[in-house]
C-alpha cells in the first residue's frame, strides 16, 4: 500500500467518518468533505484539516479521484451519477438505488464513465464470511441448496429517534424489505451466485409493543424467500424484532456451515454427515476463522472488519482499474431484492422477478419505474411503507421525539 495515494472525498460526516478515518490505512488520501449540516460538518473539517463543501457540486470540482459516498441511504444513485459523470471513481453505501428506475441509470452511468464503482456491502466481509466462501470454493459443502441470512437489529423508542431526525427522515419510511444487503451480501458472496426471484411476508408493529415513542410509519420486520439463479432458496430475515441476530447458514449437497449462534459469533461451525466425509475429514469442527489479509488492520476496523476491506478493496480496484467483485450489477441485485419483496409483501407474499440489468433489453423495461416509500415521492400510487397502510405518529410520540432531536442539536422539522 505505498503506492501513489489515491485522493479521495467523502460524502456524509455521520456514516462517512469511519471511512475517512480509513483512507490513509488502504493508500488513500483524504482532502475533502462534504455534508448540509453545518456545524458537524465544520467540527469535521477541522478534525481531518481537509477541504470541506456544503455543495455537491462544488465538492466534485475540488482536485479528487474517487468519492465515498456515506450520505442518506435512499440518496446515493443520483450522487454516484453525477460523480461518475465528472470522472471520479465511487464507492457508494448501501443501498444502491432507491428505485428501479434509478437501478438503470445508475448500470448504465457506470458503463459509460469506465470508472471503478464498488458497493460497500461490509458484512461480505466478516473474518467468517471470507472464509466460507473460501471453503465453498473448494468444494467444501458441495453446491448449496439452502442458505439464511438474518439481519435483525431492535432498538428502543430514544434509539429509533437519534437515528432518524426529522419526520421524514428515510428511516421513518423505509419499508422492512428495503435494508436486504446485510442479509443478501454473505450468500451471494460465498456461493456466486444471484437472487431471480421473491417471495415475502410483512410484519406489522404490534400494539402490545411498548416502544411506541417514536415516528416511524414502517412495519417492524419482513422475512423475503428468494429464488437463486441455481435453483437453490435463501431465506432473508430482519429488520428491528426483540432478539439481535447476524447469523448465515449454507446447506449444500454434502454439507452445513454457520456461524455460530451464541458466544464466540466469528466463529464457524462445518458439518458433514457420515456418508459424505472424506478420509480424515472430521464429522464437525468449529474453530475462529482469521482474516486473509491484513487481520492487524481489520481487528481495528467497525463493522467486524468489514469497514477495513471495503476500503482496501475500492483502493485495489482503482490501483488495478479492475472491477470489483461487489460491482455496480451486484449491488443493484442485492437492492432491487428490498424493493421487489416489497411489492410481494403488498400483494401478500406473490412472486416477483429480480430483473438482470446487465442486460440492456432487460433494463429498458425498467428504465421509467419510480415506484418509491419515501415521503418526497408521495402520490397517488405510490406504496406506504407499512402493509397497514398510511400509518400517523401520536401527538407525544412526535413531542418526544422532537425533545430528543433537540439534545442532538437537529433543529430541523
Amino acid at each position: 500500500m505505498a503506492e501513489k495515494k489515491i485522493r479521495v472525498g467523502v460524502v456524509g460526516v455521520g456514516r462517512g467518518m469511519s471511512f475517512a478515518g480509513m483512507a490513509e490505512q488502504v493508500g488513500m488520501e483524504l482532502v475533502a468533505l462534504c455534508d448540509t449540516w453545518e456545524e458537524k460538518l465544520r467540527q469535521a473539517g477541522q478534525r481531518c484539516g481537509v477541504a470541506t463543501y456544503t455543495d455537491y457540486e462544488e465538492f466534485l470540482g475540488h482536485d479528487l479521484d474517487a468519492v465515498i459516498l456515506a450520505n442518506y441511504y435512499h440518496e446515493h444513485a443520483p450522487f454516484a451519477i453525477k460523480a461518475l459523470a465528472a470522472g471520479k471513481h465511487v464507492m457508494s453505501e448501501c443501498i444502491a438505488c432507491k428505485t428501479l428506475g434509478e437501478g438503470v441509470a445508475l448500470a448504465r452511468a457506470v458503463e459509460k464513465s469506465g470508472r471503478i464503482y464498488f458497493f460497500a456491502e461490509n458484512y461480505a466481509y466478516f473474518n467468517y464470511v471470507q472464509e466460507m466462501r473460501r471453503l465453498y470454493q473448494a468444494g467444501e459443502i458441495g453446491e448449496v441448496q439452502y442458505a439464511e441470512g438474518e439481519y435483525n437489529h431492535p432498538v428502543d423508542s430514544r434509539t429509533m429517534n437519534l437515528l432518524s431526525p426529522g419526520l421524514n427522515h428515510w428511516r421513518n419510511h423505509i419499508p422492512p424489505t428495503y435494508y436486504p444487503t446485510h442479509a443478501m451480501s454473505p450468500i451471494m458472496f460465498v456461493t456466486d451466485t444471484r437472487p431471480v426471484s421473491v417471495n415475502a411476508l410483512s410484519i406489522p408493529r404490534s400494539e402490545q409493543d411498548e416502544q411506541r415513542l417514536h415516528v416511524r410509519r414502517n412495519d417492524i420486520g419482513a422475512v423475503i424467500l428468494c429464488r437463486l439463479n441455481n435453483g437453490a432458496v435463501a431465506r432473508l430475515m430482519g429488520l428491528m424484532m426483540r432478539g439481535h441476530s447476524i447469523w448465515y447458514r449454507f446447506h449444500g449437497t454434502r454439507g452445513l456451515m454457520e456461524n455460530l449462534r451464541t458466544g464466540d459469533q466469528s466463529s464457524l461451525r462445518v458439518l458433514h454427515e457420515e456418508w459424505d466425509r472424506r478420509e480424515g475429514e472430521p464429522a464437525e469442527r468449529i474453530y475462529h476463522p482469521e482474516f486473509p489479509v491484513h487481520p492487524e488492520l481489520a481487528e481495528k476496523a467497525g463493522h467486524g472488519g468489514g469497514d477495513f476491506f471495503t476500503s482496501y478493496y475500492f483502493a485495489e480496484a482503482i490501483r488495478r482499474n479492475e472491477p470489483p467483485y461487489l460491482d455496480v450489477y451486484r449491488g443493484i441485485d442485492m437492492t432491487l431484492v428490498g424493493i421487489q419483496a416489497w411489492r410481494s409483501c403488498l400483494t401478500n407474499g406473490a412472486p416477483v422477478e429480480i430483473p438482470d440489468f446487465r442486460q440492456e433489453s432487460v433494463r429498458r423495461q425498467y428504465e421509467n419505474d419510480d415506484w418509491s416509500p419515501f415521503p418526497e415521492d408521495r402520490r397517488p400510487g405510490q406504496p406506504w411503507p407499512s402493509i397497514k397502510g398510511e400509518i400517523t405518529p401520536s401527538p407525544e410520540a412526535i413531542a418526544y421525539a422532537r425533545s430528543v432531536w433537540a439534545e442532538m442539536g437537529y433543529t430541523g422539522e
